[in-house]
């Protein structure tokens, strides 16, 4: 691991992962714009020649099929995000493949939805297919897969499905590609506003103003980026943001954009995703004993400790843990369904498994599926 610790050590940094987003790809008349893209292309192209990786994440897909479905601006409905999609995504990779070819490098589609980052074998899976595809020499290219995701099952926007994939890849930096030159003291379009070069703690900008509308071909504004800035270097994954212009310029090291400093240690790729990916079908109320064993950060959750039950829910769904005062303390794998829970409440393991057999002893949130709520 050559883990960038400030800019200077970027250029050093093994493995990358790079976001392009929406409005960076996309030309007024809703097609791709292609210098745009080739350019980045040969920036990263660049760094692989160097002796580095680069795992592409990247947004355009819908915005690429806009143009050719004949529409006048982003569809909000699901049904024709989905068609755009289908049309735009074969064109993109298109052009990604073409790009890269002109260096000599191969590319290899990756389509994810959140569902492959919340099932073990689902996300180790994809982490499999990402390693192998870079110990080819292949330039992973990563997109939701929204020609089949639903409203429930998406990330939300590339940014976090950057932040999570490079967790799951390990990646030695994030860089976040977009249509501004970092984050400022105050929104960029108002007159005096600084770029922050900077920031070794997110706590330190919590005061910054920023708007979480994206762009009118995009769906993520500055909000979603320090959630994916946060994601990563919650994760030990440090981070830059800045305009897409400027990808060979971030990538040296230079002073543009906004350097995000790791701040927290890397983790299991499992209690990674129970934070950040999977989406809560439900809450389980705690007595103090439970919650405080819980916060405890080394007990597992156990039917005794449960008073009430609220949403609905199969075995091996995200749930929220409830204190008594009702602040969520953390989030879960739950290992029963809200059918039969309710029926074991208050009781203890040793009594369920006398009267219903084997396998009523379980836990209901094991502490290797427990994640503490970042507060």
């Amino acid at each position: 691991m050559n883990a960038a610790t400030s800019r200077a050590s970027l250029p050093g940094a093994r493995r990358v992962v790079v976001k392009i987003g929406s409005s960076s790809l996309t030309g007024p008349d809703g097609h791709l714009d292609l210098d745009a893209l080739r350019a980045l292309v040969d920036v990263l192209a660049e760094r692989v020649a160097a002796g580095g990786q680069v795992v592409l994440v990247t947004s355009g897909a819908i915005s690429a099929g806009i143009g050719p479905l004949g529409l006048t601006h982003r569809p909000r409905d699901l049904a024709t995000m989905q068609a755009a999609a289908m049309i735009g995504q074969s064109q993109l990779v298109a052009r990604y493949t073409e790009a890269f070819a002109v260096h000599g490098l191969r590319v290899g589609q990756v389509l994810l939805t959140a569902e492959d980052t919340v099932r073990r074998w689902r996300y180790r899976n994809a982490q499999r297919s990402l390693e192998r595809l870079l110990a080819l020499g292949v330039v992973p290219v990563v997109n939701e897969n929204d020609a089949v995701t639903t409203d429930e099952l998406k990330f939300g926007d590339n940014d976090r499905l950057a932040a999570l994939v490079s967790h799951l890849v390990r990646a030695d930096a994030l860089v976040l590609l977009t249509d501004v030159d970092g984050l400022h003291d105050a929104p960029p379009s108002r007159p005096g506003a600084r770029r922050i070069p900077h920031v070794s703690r997110l706590d330190e900008v919590a005061g910054v103003e920023v708007t979480a509308r994206g762009s009118s071909v995009g769906t993520g504004g500055m909000v979603t980026k320090l959630e994916s800035v946060r994601i990563a270097t919650g994760a030990g994954v440090p981070a830059v943001l800045t305009a897409a212009p400027q990808a060979r310029a971030a990538l040296a090291g230079d002073d543009v954009g906004t350097f995000f400093a790791a701040t927290g240690r890397r983790t299991s790729a499992r209690r990674l995703w129970i934070a950040h990916a999977a989406r809560s079908r439900g809450r389980l109320h705690l007595d103090d004993g439970a919650a405080r064993a819980v916060l405890g950060g080394r007990a597992s959750l156990l039917p005794a400790g449960v008073t009430r039950v609220e949403g609905a829910f199969d075995a091996g769904d995200t749930v929220e843990l409830v204190a008594p005062g009702g602040a969520v303390v953390a989030r879960g794998l739950v290992a029963f369904d809200s059918r039969e829970l309710p029926g074991l409440l208050g009781r203890s393991t040793y009594d369920l498994r006398a009267e219903r057999g084997e396998g009523y002893d379980r836990e209901v949130v094991h502490r290797d599926d427990l994640v503490l709520e970042h507060r």
